[in-house]
């Protein structure tokens, strides 16, 4: 049905012929499509019998394009050329939110469970990959507007090989976890999985244990968007794998117990509620859920009163307590529940780190799998969406220079000639964002550190002043007046006049709430006692502190070969069948599917190394088999002129061999 690699389309320039190609194949249930090597999935919404274990040995070993493109094709590439080449690899799969990135790197992780050497031990390392997607998408995933089981937050992890090829052990990296859900969430939106899993599968006893009741209307933190039950979520079923995964993850007892404490902690600590006394300070009349929290985590019931209706501020070199009005508590309050919630995440991380970790010292190779939020425009987009767009501008940004820029200059060191394809380079964005001093962040630093009061307003003129010029960015305020049409910056004004959390406020909140999670943490046994008594240090801002791990992630993949899958969203209903031309074309344009096609099409399909491609196909020519004793190169010439390639299928470079047609290669496998 239609083309299975976009790269034979007749009208490789059209984007109508690229999507009839794509409709086509996704109404026949063929959600795969290659571009050379890029794999473009398209969500189908329902159940595929492709998966099987059946399906895994098919792909198995087989080279690359002998097979209909599939996502265990490129799982199998990235491992088969591992173990060959003995270098690092990474796959990217990208996309927007609800398109099937989680989905995706599940399937992967399954295919190299099943497929790749093992042994009992290594059996444990493999379980232990495998069951760290339920943990960590009870506490990190929820459900939104487009999505039941949205990620919200980065994931990158390293899956470790012997020289065997066999996983020996992992490493996962968080990115971003979207604290701010704790204590909000947009109607039609959940909280994080974990809360509702908790209510509907823990037994009696732990409920009691933990003054929970099962009713999650009973949680101030759980029914903001009015649907604590969805019809395509099984909380209790999700509670039961979680907890054995746990087990098999290696937690201890007394581990689960402080974690569901803590879990527990943070919705009685929104169920607090507090009022003003005489002198216009903010006091906790009733006292049941911080005496619940005192239990739970072991914490004086003064120090968490005082850490929840104060604030200590130094004056002549002292810190005193200055006494908080009611706003400001429940600011506090919230604060203090987003910090536990995302520290907690970050020691979930760690400890399952621990249990992934190879203690052997030989040389592993890697397999990295990134799994990080998609692009959100949303109607009111906040901090969060700020921060998850400037991560996907920095992806885009490395598919350009890792493939569009590549391919160009890999050309011109090969000395092949072609006519270089022009492509929007989005680097001006991203230094808009992130440039030292100047960009975006940069700005909202400065107004979060400068003294006297900060607002998103002051913030706005800030970059009016500074960056009002650039040509990529327009301000909420131009566009009320000269564009409403356009959906662009995220809406300052609008976050602040409906009462959501201010940027400036969002990008402090590592300042504002460490002191005071400390104080609740420390309890929970997660602090060095001596960090109470030295107080803190002031901690970087949210945004630098992403803008610089994202850096290092960058750094990571670009020493990683890459593999990339891009995946579609059909349609924002989650409807199976239903093709959205609308909504699907500007995935394609943002995702870039159509340089990377003209820049396949433009040049070479598949190249090769001269010594690998001898290695893999010496044996179809008598000259060349079974040991060709000259250079590699002269001995690909020799293999290819007896097989029979035409001028105009090929090039022979410098160091490599260049295929313009995927069916050239075709022919050769055959």
């Amino acid at each position: 049905v239609g083309v299975q690699d976009f790269v034979l389309l007749d009208s490789h320039t059209s984007e109508t012929a690229f999507l009839s190609n794509l409709r086509k194949r996704y109404q026949e249930n063929l959600i795969y499509t290659y571009i050379g090597t890029l794999l473009v999935s398209v969500n189908p919404y329902k159940e595929l019998d492709i998966y099987t274990v059946t399906q895994m040995q098919l792909y198995r070993g087989v080279n690359f394009f002998e097979l209909p493109p599939h996502l265990y094709a490129i799982a199998d590439n990235a491992y088969r050329v591992m173990c060959s080449e003995y270098n690092n690899h990474f796959i990217l799969i990208s996309g927007e939110s609800g398109a099937g990135k989680t989905e995706a790197s599940k399937k992967i992780l399954q295919y190299y469970a099943v497929t790749c050497p093992t042994t009992e031990q290594l059996q444990i390392v493999r379980d232990r990959l495998l069951l760290s997607n339920p943990v960590l998408e009870a506490f990190g995933n929820a459900k939104t507007l487009r999505n039941d089981n949205s990620s919200r937050f980065g994931k990158y992890m390293d899956i470790q090989f012997d020289f065997k090829g066999a996983p020996v052990g992992g490493h996962i990296l968080s990115y971003l976890i979207e604290k701010s859900r704790v204590v909000h969430q947009n109607h039609g939106e959940r909280n994080f999985h974990i809360f509702y899993q908790l209510l509907e599968g823990g037994d009696k006893d732990l409920l009691c244990w933990l003054g929970l009741e099962r009713n999650p209307q009973k949680y101030a933190y759980l029914i903001q968007g009015r649907c604590a039950k969805v019809f395509s979520i099984n909380d209790k079923n999700d509670w039961k794998i979680v907890r054995k995964a746990f087990s098999i993850i290696d937690f201890t007892e007394k581990d689960i117990e402080h974690l569901f404490g803590i879990v527990a902690s943070v919705l009685h600590l929104g169920n607090i509620q507090f009022e003003e006394d005489s002198n216009g300070h903010a006091i906790i009349r009733d006292g049941t859920q911080i005496k619940w929290i005192s239990k739970l985590l072991g914490a004086h019931l003064s120090i968490l009163q005082e850490a929840l209706t104060h604030r200590k501020i130094e004056a002549r070199s002292e810190e005193v307590l200055s006494p908080l009005n009611v706003d400001l508590a429940f600011y506090a309050r919230d604060a203090v529940a987003k910090a536990i919630y995302g520290r907690t995440f970050t020691w979930l991380v760690n400890k399952i780190n621990g249990s992934l970790a190879n203690k052997d010292s030989t040389r592993k190779t890697v397999i990295g799998l990134l799994d990080i939020y998609g692009f959100e425009v949303l109607d009111t987009n906040s901090f969060e969406q700020f921060c998850i767009n400037y991560c996907n501008e920095k992806l885009q940004q490395l598919l350009i220079e890792m493939t569009l820029k590549a391919e160009q200059e890999e050309y011109e060191l090969e000395g092949i000639e072609w006519e270089p394809i022009p492509y929007f380079n989005n680097k001006i964005i991203c230094d808009l964002v992130e440039q030292k001093h100047k960009g975006i962040i940069s700005i909202l630093d400065e107004e979060c550190l400068r003294p006297g009061e900060a607002t998103d307003l002051s913030f706005l003129e800030k970059l009016e002043e500074k960056v009002g010029d650039h040509a990529h960015f327009v301000t909420y305020a131009f566009t009320l007046c000269i564009l409403p049409q356009r959906k662009l910056f995220p809406s300052l004004i609008h976050n602040r006049i409906s009462g959501r959390e201010q940027f400036w406020l969002c990008n402090k909140e590592n300042q504002a709430a460490h002191p005071l999670s400390n104080v609740v943490m420390s309890c929970a046994g997660r602090v060095r006692p001596g960090v109470l008594g030295r107080w803190w240090r002031r901690p970087e801002t949210v945004a630098t502190q992403f803008k610089n791990s994202l850096t290092s992630l960058i750094e990571i993949l670009m020493s990683k070969e890459p593999s990339y899958v891009r995946c579609i969203k059909p349609n924002e209903n989650k409807e199976p069948g239903r093709f959205d031309d609308h909504l699907i074309r500007h995935q394609v344009k943002y995702l870039g599917l159509m340089e990377h096609l003209r820049v396949r099409r433009a040049g070479f399909a598949y190249r090769r190394k001269y010594e690998l491609f001898l290695q893999r196909y010496k044996s179809l020519c008598p000259a060349t088999w079974p040991h060709w004793h000259g250079p590699a190169a002269e001995g690909v010439e020799r293999l290819i002129k007896h097989i029979g390639y035409k001028p105009e299928e090929y090039k022979l470079g410098r160091t490599k061999i260049f295929i313009r047609f995927p069916k050239t290669l075709f022919a050769t496998e055959d």
